[in-house]
């Protein structure tokens, strides 16, 4: 089953990005400035003559007429808005399309808990279950990887994921993988060491690991493979 992503996406060439929320593209011959829904780095991904595909945006408060949401890399087509996985998970949790959440129904959305606020609430047969939605775009040999960029609030996430966890509470995060090519999945430890020892560890400690890829079309976005993952620090 498909998600239905926005109709009328404009092919285009990336220019340069002058700051990590503005991008600079070609349509036509003529240059736009263009949002980038993902504050990380990409730079594996955004280089000038880069294909990409923008979203013509409307609205009087906008300070922009597109925005950059997807990326080609070869034939693969990629996602690079940040936004888009969560919408697409809740997706998918409606139609009961990942199987390790098939049981669960969501309670709740932007769920607050504590001092931080999670993307789902689940619940079943009086259980709950707090999840957390992690988007990766970046993919190496077949490894995905994350975070491209340093995130302090990812790293207190899944430390407070794992320390929320009861007996009558289970919590998990999910790495939706914005792209169909990764074969398994590693916290990236030369990007962001504190990240990728606050996941190892709070698996350790019971924290749900769980990874799909997925397809993207122009128009539409399914649910790839579940991938294999590893932990632990390598070529140390």
């Amino acid at each position: 089953m498909k998600m239905q992503l926005a109709p009328g996406l404009v092919e285009a060439e990336f220019v340069s990005r002058p700051n990590r929320f503005l991008s600079k593209v070609k349509i036509d011959g003529k240059i736009y400035d263009s949002h980038v829904p993902d504050p990380g780095r990409l730079e594996e991904l955004l280089f000038p003559g880069a294909r990409v595909l923008v979203e013509p945006k409307t609205g009087s408060l906008r300070k922009t007429r597109w925005a950059t949401v997807m990326v080609y890399s070869g034939d693969e087509l990629i996602s690079i808005n940040s936004q888009l996985p969560n919408r697409f998970v809740r997706f998918c949790l409606d139609n009961r399309l990942i199987p390790e959440f098939s049981a669960w129904r969501v309670k709740k959305q932007e769920y607050t808990f504590g001092k931080s606020r999670f993307d789902f609430l689940l619940e079943k047969d009086g259980e709950e279950k707090l999840l957390e939605v992690k988007s990766a775009t970046l993919v190496e040999d077949g490894i995905a990887r994350f975070p491209d960029a340093v995130t302090a609030r990812g790293a207190r996430h899944v430390k407070h994921l794992a320390e929320s966890i009861t007996t009558q509470r289970s919590a998990a995060v999910l790495f939706i993988v914005q792209r169909s090519d990764a074969r398994f999945f590693e916290p990236h430890w030369g990007r962001d060491p504190f990240f990728a020892e606050a996941l190892s560890s709070s698996v350790a400690n019971g924290l749900e690991l769980i990874i799909y890829t997925t397809h993207l079309e122009p128009g539409a976005m399914l649910l790839g493979t579940s991938i294999p993952y590893k932990l632990e620090q390598q070529n140390v």
